[in-house]
C-alpha cells in the first residue's frame, strides 16, 4: 500500500490536552516516539495498550478528512501547498468544553472518546468543506476498502458518502471524537475512570480549532506522523 494522509484537528503538541490524549493512547504522532506506562483504575499497562492497539496507529486526533492514499496525478507538496492556502482563508473559532464519553458501537460494545458538548455550525461547515475541497486528493477506493467499511450496516446517506467520498461518516452524519481506546465491553466504566484521569490531570478543556494537521502514514502498518500544522486566521 501507497503511504497514507489524513487531515486531521489535534492539540498543539505542547498542551496539556495532546499530552494527556497521547499518553492514553501509549504513542506521541509529533514525535513518533511510544509513551509506555499508563492505565486507568483496575487495568494494568499491558492490559490497556493492548485495548489502544488500533487508535494509536492513528495518534491523538479528530478526523476531518478520512485516511486516503494519493491520486497518482497529485504529489505531497501539491497537498500541502493547497491545504494552506486553504487554511489561510478560514477564521479559527472555539469549539468549547471536551468531555469522555462512551461512544457505542452496537451489540453492548463501545469505545471512550473526547467530544464537544455544544453543537457548532462552525465546525460542520468547516468538516464538510475539508472533505469536499481535498478529495481530488484522493486516490479511487478499491473493492477490497469498500467492503472493509461493511457498507450492509450502512445507512443510504452513509453509503453514498463511502460511494463519493471514500468515508461513510461525512455531513450530517459527521461526529468530532477524539479517540481514547480500543472497541471494548462495559466501556461506560472505562470511560469514567478515563474521564476522572483527565479531571485530575488537566481539569476542564475547552478546545480551540486554531489549525488543520496534515498527518502521514509512510507504509502500511506504521504508524501516522504529524507533517505539518496549518494555522487557521
Amino acid at each position: 500500500m501507497a503511504q497514507r494522509y489524513a487531515i486531521y484537528l489535534a492539540p498543539h503538541p505542547e498542551t496539556r490536552l495532546w499530552s494527556f490524549g497521547s499518553r492514553v493512547l501509549g504513542y506521541d504522532a509529533a514525535t513518533g516516539k511510544d509513551i509506555n506506562g499508563f492505565a486507568p483504575i483496575g487495568m494494568t499497562p499491558e492490559d490497556w495498550w493492548q485495548m489502544t492497539e488500533r487508535p494509536r496507529q492513528y495518534g491523538f486526533h479528530a478526523t476531518l478528512k478520512a485516511p486516503f492514499s494519493l491520486a497518482v496525478s497529485k504529489s505531497e507538496g501539491q497537498l500541502i501547498t493547497e491545504l494552506g492556502a486553504f487554511c489561510e482563508k478560514r477564521a479559527r473559532f472555539a469549539l468549547g468544553p471536551l468531555a469522555v464519553e462512551a461512544l457505542s458501537t452496537g451489540y453492548g460494545n463501545g469505545f471512550a472518546a473526547l467530544t464537544h458538548q455544544r453543537a457548532s455550525l462552525e465546525l460542520e461547515t468547516l468538516e464538510y468543506d475539508t472533505v469536499r475541497a481535498f478529495d481530488h486528493f484522493r486516490a479511487p477506493m478499491s473493492d477490497a476498502d469498500f467492503k472493509r467499511r461493511q457498507p450492509e450496516t450502512l445507512t443510504m446517506g452513509q453509503r453514498e458518502s463511502l460511494i463519493q467520498f471514500g468515508y461513510p461518516f461525512v455531513g450530517p452524519d459527521y461526529r468530532f471524537h477524539m479517540t481514547l481506546s480500543g472497541v471494548i465491553s462495559e466501556i461506560s466504566d472505562t470511560a469514567d475512570t478515563l474521564a476522572d484521569a483527565m479531571a485530575n490531570e488537566i481539569g476542564t478543556v475547552n478546545f480551540h480549532v486554531d489549525a488543520l494537521v496534515l498527518f502521514r502514514q509512510a507504509t502500511a502498518g506504521e504508524r501516522f506522523r504529524i507533517i505539518r500544522r496549518f494555522d487557521l486566521l
